[in-house]
């Protein structure tokens, strides 16, 4: 008999017991099926955040204030305004200082409201974010300078309160811990959170942007421990960097206070903690394969004992014992064959469904795939081996009396 006819052969005695052939595929099925999603999904993640990432640029250097663990932060360590000038009047490499205070409240209108997170910063956070205008205008020196009641909104917050985006000109009321301040919206961004904000809907706060001198007076914590510093050139980044920290230890008359981080060094951060929680779920479900492998030695075990008869039937009349090894095994493999592609069909359209319904653009990996089919196949193998040495192994007169 040749490898033809023993798939034949293998695929008859699949098909004659379709149930308990469809039960032993199951495990593989599952296993194959959540692999796949959880792993597209962990990758569909991670290019979505670094997508985000990407988009504030990559000339960034972020100073912030962190004294030593024996040290404590006084009242003069924080930054000021003052120190946004003078970094910018003494470093030419600076084209822009964000400084900002961060805080959570609600904007009310006279029907509708909205939990915002309130960023109070100055006009160079337009780049700093890269925040995109969709209607009127972004927050301006001037603004700034005589201290205006006008702010920006993100799109969500937009059309939660008003509607519409082309709400430039419209009024507002913010309420930071029962302070409140009317406010003049004077532009509508782009959101901020992208998809994130379509999957949660309403339960995620939108952004409000007002200048830096208006959250001076209504927020608790005022103390800038943060700037963010756009460079024009990354090359002397470090050299850059250190004559920052030079300059402000010299304004603040501190020493070892600041720091300096290049880029966003958290990106590295989620992507390893992304990564690392992929494996160890993607782990979790190959489980399942060796579980469904284990079913599948079961089942031919099983097989092998119904046909025992039939396999000394066969040796009588001349099969040979790879013959009869060649047929078990196809059948082992084909079982894991068919409940791979059942499971990689499967565990594409949940990815695909799970990524639609967050939002996210979950890539389909051809490698994944493959390295499943494989899986799947050596799964099959080995588990099959057993079975197919058993009933190879028969001898046929022992056979022939079985009852």
């Amino acid at each position: 008999m040749n490898i033809f006819e023993s798939f034949q052969s293998a695929l008859q005695s699949v098909r004659a017991n379709k149930l308990r052939s469809f039960l032993t595929m199951l495990g593989i099925i599952i296993g194959i099926s959540s692999v796949i999603t959880i792993v597209s999904i962990g990758d569909g993640a991670k290019d979505f955040i670094s997508g985000e990432f990407a988009d504030l640029g990559t000339n960034l250097i972020n100073l912030k204030v962190t004294p030593p663990d024996d040290d404590i932060i006084e009242e003069r360590d924080y930054f000021t305004m003052d120190d946004v000038e003078m970094l910018k009047d003494n470093i030419p490499e600076i084209t822009h200082v964000m400084p900002e205070l961060v805080s959570m409240g609600s904007l009310k209108t006279e029907k509708k409201a909205k939990p915002v997170r309130i960023a109070a910063i100055n006009a160079d956070a337009q780049k700093v974010y890269n925040i995109k205008m969709l209607n009127g205008r972004f927050l301006s020196e001037h603004d700034l300078d005589t201290r205006k009641n006008v702010a920006v909104i993100d799109e969500p917050t937009a059309k939660r309160l008003f509607g519409d985006t082309d709400v430039a000109g419209e009024k507002l009321t913010l309420n930071v811990r029962d302070k409140y301040v009317d406010l003049n919206i004077i532009g509508v961004c782009k959101d901020p959170n992208g998809s994130m904000s379509t999957a949660f809907g309403d339960n995620m706060p939108g952004l409000i942007l007002i200048p830096i001198t208006l959250g001076d007076r209504l927020f608790v914590n005022t103390d800038i421990s943060t700037l963010s510093v756009i460079l024009s050139d990354m090359t002397n980044a470090t050299e850059v960097s250190n004559r920052m920290i030079r300059l402000l230890e010299n304004s603040h008359k501190n020493k070892d206070k600041y720091s300096a981080q290049q880029g966003f060094k958290e990106l590295e951060t989620i992507d390893k903690v992304l990564s690392t929680l992929t494996l160890v779920l993607g782990a979790i479900a190959a489980i399942s394969l060796v579980v469904g492998g284990i079913g599948v030695m079961n089942i031919m075990l099983v097989s092998v004992t119904e046909r025992t008869r039939e396999i000394g039937i066969r040796k009588a009349i001349g099969a040979k014992t790879s013959d009869i090894k060649i047929q078990f095994l196809m059948e082992s493999i084909i079982l894991c064959l068919i409940g791979g592609t059942i499971g990689t069909v499967l565990g594409i359209s949940v990815a695909k469904l799970a990524g639609s319904f967050i939002h996210v653009s979950v890539p389909i990996s051809l490698k994944v795939i493959l390295v499943s089919f494989g899986f799947s196949s050596a799964v099959g193998i080995f588990f099959g081996l057993y079975p197919a040495n058993k009933a190879a192994k028969l001898d046929p007169i022992e056979a022939l009396r079985y009852e």
